[in-house]
């Protein structure tokens, strides 16, 4: 009787164990959270994993800052996709990844959410900046645009539906229709222009609606007839971005550094990070490098603005 338990009990423990190690390798990141890096002071040499996802106006940006650190760490790798600011902020809110790259500001809502899940507040941080850019073909003569024509055109009940609307003909096209290029509702590219151009009216039905920014900017340069937008980073020979008045009575401004920095295009925004919490051990070194000289130097040759001097990053 006593070795038949003894058997039991054996079978039993080899079996939980194995069960218990079976759920920690199919969970993301076992073994290689950050709080389990060399830098947690725990004394671990494994390998630190930093889970990142987000926006995709920020992911070749995120992608970008992921290569140039791992020169500088090599024992921490930065796992970046995309997806739309709201999935990465969604995944946030879980608690399932360690920084969210957003093109918007969180929600009152999802701040109470990740509160209320994690027991932690969303931290944010500033990274760089944007200009949100209204994108034509290259061939299109359109030069400017004001921000109530970029209502009327992806608005619903927006007056604006054809090139004739604007006082433009399309060179080598017998289409008048503007071809609407837009995003899908859980991108921040999206969310932005609704609140800050659209004053939060709903968006026209039968626009295009693409997954990413790069794919916007494609479709309008492979398509003399279409209007997009997207982050000036995306900029390729094919198309071309308007100058934006505020107003009809306001001068234009082009979507650069210059006027980005000086806020007088009028549709600038923040590029952000959030972590849940003040970020510790490996995801704080991670912020701060990407915030440093070195992070900003990235921002740049990605085609965005970066921080100014005094709002850097010693790391």
């Amino acid at each position: 009787m006593k070795q038949r338990a003894h058997t039991s009990l054996t079978r039993n423990l080899t079996s939980t164990f194995a069960a218990g190690l079976a759920a920690c390798l199919l969970q993301t990141g076992c073994g290689k959270s950050p709080g389990s890096g060399p830098d947690s002071g725990g004394g671990s040499a494994s390998k630190v994993t930093i889970q990142n996802k987000g926006s995709d106006t920020m992911v070749n940006l995120a992608q970008g800052w992921a290569e140039e650190y791992k020169k500088a760490a090599p024992d921490v790798d930065v796992e970046v996709s995309g997806g739309g600011s709201g999935v990465g902020i969604a995944a946030l809110v879980k608690g399932t990844i360690d920084i969210a790259n957003a093109s918007r500001n969180m929600k009152a809502e999802e701040i109470e959410t990740a509160r209320k899940n994690t027991g932690k507040a969303p931290k944010e941080f500033i990274v760089g900046y944007d200009s949100l850019a209204i994108y034509v073909h290259k061939d299109n003569p359109l030069n400017e645009i004001t921000l109530d024509q970029v209502a009327q055109i992806y608005m619903e009940a927006g007056r604006i539906t054809k090139w004739s609307d604007l006082g433009v003909k399309i060179p080598g096209s017998s289409s008048d229709e503007i071809v609407r290029v837009s995003r899908q509702s859980s991108s921040g590219t999206y969310e932005f222009l609704r609140e800050h151009v659209l004053n939060k009216k709903d968006f026209k039905l039968g626009s295009r609606d693409m997954n990413g920014s790069k794919e916007v900017v494609e479709l309008v340069g492979s398509t003399p007839t279409a209007i997009g937008y997207s982050g000036m980073g995306y900029a390729t020979p094919a198309v071309k971005m308007l100058k934006v008045r505020k107003t009809a009575t306001e001068p234009a401004y082009e979507p650069s550094v210059a006027n980005t920095l000086a806020k007088t295009y009028p549709i600038a925004r923040s590029l952000l990070v959030y972590t849940l919490g003040e970020p510790q051990g490996p995801v704080k070194k991670y912020i701060d490098w990407a915030m440093s000289d070195a992070g900003q130097r990235v921002v740049e040759a990605s085609g965005y603005v970066p921080l100014p001097a005094g709002a850097r990053a010693k790391p």
